[in-house]
């Protein structure tokens, strides 16, 4: 399926339905009254948050989404049926925006977190609603509401606990498919990765992280050279970046201008992307000899004064892959808490409470009590008071 992670939609909450104007009618009873039975609500259309999709190529082909209407009120005090709300499964990392305001809905983070897009339209009410004391017979009833209708612009933003990054032909791709179940476009030429993948690297039971491979930056990619400036916001959720260097780049260039130059990259697109924890990793040391390989590494550290984590290892062979998936599952358990499993969504993701009356409760303790001992007078015990019985009259 083609990656999509901007889309356009149109959603439309139910109509509510109308109200009823009915009367009863018996044999014996001609004039029973008003029984016309109120509308059902509009269905609300919701987002809901899905693991298992990665992309909005689904939202390319159908965009517009409308809640089921409610049921008209019928006689005999019959409620209409309130419409079914309609559930939108979107990815994990999509934020929704108005797109007339340009506002911030809300984000999908958690599994199954739900978002109400668009509110349903509000019931009408049957005739015995207008009955009053002077209109006995009321012949009017309401319509049921409109649903709300948003135009709304999403956009998604791949969550992954890991992301590589490096110029093109680096080896990311690779890495990708030896560690993970995802099958990446693999071939010598640059920018054969066009759109993120993402893979499970899986390392036991219950012990697996989420990778995700974007393609590859060159200089000027925050300006929008190349293919980074649309595709850098998917590392912006991940927690480790692994900055993948190729220790024989192919044009011969510096090892050490490569790595600042991808840094500055980040650090142009976002100050916050760049602080992120992030690992160098030298990969196709398979090509060198081992003597080689040590000492250039050891000179490019040396150059960069890096501080920092750094391993070295051949994707094509997978030597060393282990270790560094091993290092990077220890890291997210240690500096990672994991998310509850009830975590509540967002204050965005829900609607707010009804607001209601007031109603002070009826006071229980320390009743007052009425003892008629003498006809005349009444003996009150407790805090409520009673006005004093009358007398009795005396019979003729």
């Amino acid at each position: 399926m083609k990656f999509v992670d901007e889309a356009r939609i149109l959603v439309e909450g139910g109509k509510g339905g109308n109200g009823c104007i009915s009367f009863l009618r018996l044999k014996y009873m001609p004039f029973g009254g008003p029984d016309g039975g109120d509308g059902g609500e509009g269905g609300s259309v919701w987002a809901v948050a899905e693991p298992n999709l990665n992309t909005l190529a689904d939202f390319r082909y159908t965009r517009k989404f409308r809640a089921q209407n409610g049921a008209n009120g019928q006689g005999s005090n019959c409620t209409g049926a309130s419409g079914a709300d309609l559930d939108i499964r979107m990815p994990l990392g999509t934020r929704i925006f108005d797109a007339q305001t340009d506002e911030l809905i809300g984000e999908l983070v958690h599994p199954g977190q739900r978002i109400k897009l668009a509110q349903g339209g509000h019931r009408g009410l049957g005739n015995p609603h207008f009955k009053s004391s002077v209109n006995r017979t009321p012949y009017k009833a309401t319509k049921g509401g409109e649903g709300e209708s948003r135009e709304l612009r999403l956009e998604l933003s791949l969550m992954a606990d890991v992301g590589l990054l490096g110029l093109p032909n680096a080896g990311k791709s690779t890495l990708l498919a030896a560690v993970s179940a995802a099958r990446p476009k693999i071939a010598d030429y640059p920018f054969t990765t066009l759109y993120p993948q993402p893979g499970v690297v899986a390392l036991g039971v219950a012990r697996s992280f989420t990778m995700v491979d974007i393609p590859g930056l060159i200089e000027g990619a925050a300006q929008g050279a190349g293919l980074g400036i649309r595709f850098l916001k998917h590392l912006q959720r991940t927690r480790l970046l692994l900055h993948l260097v190729d220790v024989l780049p192919p044009d011969g260039a510096d090892i050490v201008a490569n790595i600042r130059a991808i840094n500055a990259e980040l650090e142009a697109f976002s100050a916050e992307l760049a602080k992120k924890e992030q690992w160098l990793v030298f990969n196709k040391i398979d090509l060198m000899p081992e003597a080689e390989v040590r000492a250039l590494i050891e000179k490019t550290l040396r150059r960069l004064r890096w501080k920092g984590r750094w391993f070295a290892i051949s994707a094509a062979t997978g030597r060393g892959c282990s270790e560094l998936c091993e290092a990077a599952m220890t890291w997210i358990e240690t500096h990672v808490q994991p998310a509850p499993a009830d975590a509540a969504p967002t204050a965005a993701a829900v609607p707010a409470p009804l607001r209601r009356r007031a109603v002070a409760p009826r006071r229980t303790e320390d009743p007052a009590e009425v003892s008629n001992k003498d006809p005349g007078s009444a003996v009150t015990r407790g805090t409520r008071q009673r006005r004093p019985a009358a007398p009795k009259r005396p019979r003729d």
